[in-house]
């Protein structure tokens, strides 16, 4: 008997540990059913698929479903306030966001600026939508006439304005920098200190295997080509785009046929960036660049007194200055009293570095050259020249053409 008494106490105390806890899960029960019941009849905004449940899907209960749908709701009952304008003016202003700006920053701002009305309701919008974590750095033109779904539309689509600067083939990287000032595309000193970076500057923009070590500066491989930029671009822009267009123009053919004549790219280079200073018509770049190259082998040393390249462009850089950026010597004579490592009278072989940045002709005569045994040329006019094997035959040109 006693037992039994035991057993009935301790099923008693059971019954009335359950009971309140199937009470609850009954109540928890209906309460959700009643809770999804409401939730299930907010209507998906127009315009933008609803985050959430679809109408063929079962609802989600999860505490972010909840989230979402509970935003909804409350966009649901300010609807009318979602569609209103800030004002009628229909004048675009510019509006920039950032990189990394928050959409809560971006709220304010446009309350501030007057284009909207209510930061919290805009942000709340934003979330519910998921543009919130679409938001881009850029540049964006809006109107107080706009709503907030055709604001928060226009903020995924950046304009950028952009820029367009031509570099002519021939250049030297001060004559770049000028121009770059005049056209008020960056700060062309800027420009410069990342240029005379050479290889370093190279190394800290990107990948350029077949860029020579140990350059002083990047003279030489800034490849001469239109470029659109950024409105706000800065020099690294800028060097990055023509290192790498010099490595999408410049084959691994053109490099494989320099190294199979022996000569390294620095080499090549130094010498386009004379022969893009010396010739002006395509088809005479060859031949100039074979003119050049019989004087470095020494193939021209009885006539030229060695292996002098006594390349005019070479001295014109050597003594360039601010405003005159190639020199104009009053006469051959006065190229003696240029003294420079670069100054081809002077100093045997190429100059220490390219003179300026050649473009893809001189590049290709450079690496492929006419097969001559020319080792003159003199100008005959603003655009041609005339070949000569020996001194003899260059002093009748001389005296034919220069009467």
């Amino acid at each position: 008997m006693k037992y039994l008494q035991v057993a009935t106490n301790i099923l008693l105390r059971l019954l009335l540990f359950l009971v309140p806890i199937v009470a609850l899960l009954v109540l928890a029960f209906g309460a959700g059913s009643f809770v999804s019941a409401q939730l299930q009849d907010v209507p998906k905004p127009p315009k933008v698929a609803l985050i959430g449940a679809g109408a063929d899907q079962p609802l989600d209960l999860s505490p972010t479903a909840i989230e979402t749908r509970l935003l909804g709701v409350y966009l649901r009952l300010q609807s009318s306030q979602i569609d209103r304008t800030a004002g009628s003016d229909t004048t675009r202003e510019s509006f920039a966001i950032a990189d990394g700006e928050t959409a809560a920053s971006v709220s304010q701002r446009l309350q501030d600026m007057g284009m909207i009305q209510d930061a919290n309701l805009f942000r709340t919008y934003m979330r519910y939508y998921g543009f919130d974590h679409k938001l881009a750095a850029g540049d964006f033109q809006l109107s107080r006439d706009m709503s907030i779904p055709q604001i928060a539309q226009a903020l995924q689509q950046a304009h950028f304005e952009e820029i367009a600067v031509t570099i002519p083939e021939g250049m030297r990287a001060e004559e770049i920098a000028d121009l770059l000032n005049v056209k008020g595309v960056m700060d062309g000193e800027s420009f410069l200190s990342l240029v005379h970076g050479g290889t370093a500057s190279a190394q800290a923009l990107g990948d350029y295997p077949w860029l020579p070590e140990g350059l002083s500066t990047l003279e030489g491989y800034l490849f001469p080509d239109t470029y659109r930029l950024p409105s706000k671009a800065s020099p690294a822009d800028l060097i990055r785009r023509m290192l790498d267009n010099f490595g999408q123009r410049v084959t691994p053919q053109m490099l494989a046929s320099a190294a199979q004549s022996g000569r390294s790219l620095a080499q090549i280079m130094t010498m386009a960036s004379i022969v893009e200073r010396e010739a002006v018509r395509a088809d005479e770049r060859p031949l100039i660049a074979s003119v050049y190259w019989n004087r470095v082998s020494g193939a021209c040393s009885k006539d030229t007194g060695g292996a002098y390249l006594q390349a005019d462009p070479t001295v014109q850089y050597a003594n360039g200055r601010p405003g005159e950026w190639w020199w104009k010597p009053p006469s051959v004579e006065a190229y003696k009293a240029v003294i420079s490592a670069y100054n081809t009278y002077l100093h045997p072989g190429l100059p220490p570095s390219p003179i300026a940045n050649p473009g893809l002709s001189a590049i290709q005569s450079a690496i492929q050259p006419a097969d001559t045994k020319y080792c003159f040329f003199l100008a005959v006019n603003e655009n041609s020249h005339v070949f000569a094997v020996t001194l003899a035959e260059h002093e009748a040109n001389i005296a034919r053409y220069q009467k």
